[in-house]
């Protein structure tokens, strides 16, 4: 068994907002595929994509999907952006990818979610719901009806990623929560998404009652990220599985010097525990990692992806 990240990269050229491999043998060493440049680069939409999803399919293959969003492009001479224009006028659309083997990808597609009023789709993930046999879509998304100001996590519904469900809202708070992540584990769901404010910081929440299910608050989780300098510099948790049947959460740390961003890995003695401790000093990577997910590959899987992406 081995594991593959895709994830693109903080950098000030649009090459970093590509779709990027990296692997792992054990989960925690982490090696670059393709010398650091993209696997996939975006040639529709924007031009780039952030926020990357890969999904391994129940009847076999992948889709990729990721924000249809260069945010290179809408930078000033000083590196700024609006992003209150960002939120209310652009990634109208998300990006799909799809693949038999991780070599050979379809042509980008654009994805439109069924609603003329999002000011955005962001980081859209997929859960499979196993109950109902179909994939749930999930991402962050202003309305007009907020006047753009409010994000909430949306959903759709898809067996085959090629038609969707009208989009529904999956879960919303008083403040503006995004990069909702969800994972089953046992007989529960887990739902880790970033609150904006009050507090700012990322959170847990447990559903026993199915992937729509409440989600319940978990405090002790709040506890622990509250603990940690700069909680509200951290974002977009993903989380997978370790060999040893531990659970690794990263977190991407954001607003700081450029060397210093990327994925900070936390870990729990088991999966579906969250009871995370900070871990960075267990894990090794080749740069700073951005807004990505993690999938188990089989060791052939691994042997391929090394083949086809060397590092020259």
């Amino acid at each position: 068994m081995a594991y593959l990240f895709v994830h693109f990269r903080e950098k000030l050229t649009v090459d970093g907002e590509q779709v990027h491999f990296s692997v792992s043998r054990d989960g925690f060493n982490w090696e670059k595929l393709n010398s650091g440049k993209p696997v996939i680069t975006c040639d529709k939409g924007a031009g780039g994509c952030r926020d990357i999803e890969i999904v391994r399919l129940n009847e076999g293959g992948f889709v990729i999907l990721a924000t249809d969003l260069c945010i290179v492009k809408h930078m000033d001479e000083n590196h700024n952006v609006d992003w209150k224009k960002i939120n209310s006028s652009t990634s109208k659309f998300l990006s799909l990818w799809r693949s038999d083997d991780l070599v050979n990808f379809s042509q980008q597609e654009l994805i439109f979610m069924g609603r003329e009023d999002f000011g955005c789709l962001w980081a859209p993930e997929v859960c499979f719901d196993e109950e109902n046999k179909e994939y749930l879509v999930h991402w962050g998304s202003t309305v007009k009806e907020d006047n753009f100001t409010h994000m909430a996590i949306y959903c759709s519904r898809t067996k085959d990623f090629k038609s969707f469900s009208k989009p529904e809202l999956l879960f919303e708070k008083e403040n503006e929560i995004l990069d909702s992540h969800i994972v089953k584990h046992g007989n529960c769901y887990h739902l880790f998404y970033k609150n904006s404010s009050n507090p700012a910081m990322n959170m847990h929440g447990v559903s026993k009652s199915g992937i729509y299910g409440e989600y319940v608050n978990d405090p002790d989780f709040e506890k622990i990220m509250a603990s940690l300098e700069r909680p509200g510099s951290y974002e977009a948790p993903t989380t997978y599985a370790l060999p040893d049947g531990s659970w690794c959460l990263m977190l991407d740390f954001f607003g700081c010097e450029k060397d210093k961003m990327g994925y900070v890995p936390f870990i729990s003695e088991k999966a579906g525990d969250a009871h995370f401790k900070p871990a960075k000093d267990k894990f090794t990577f080749p740069y700073g990692f951005k807004h990505g997910h993690v999938i188990e590959i089989s060791d052939e899987e691994y042997q391929t992806l090394k083949v086809n992406y060397p590092n020259v």
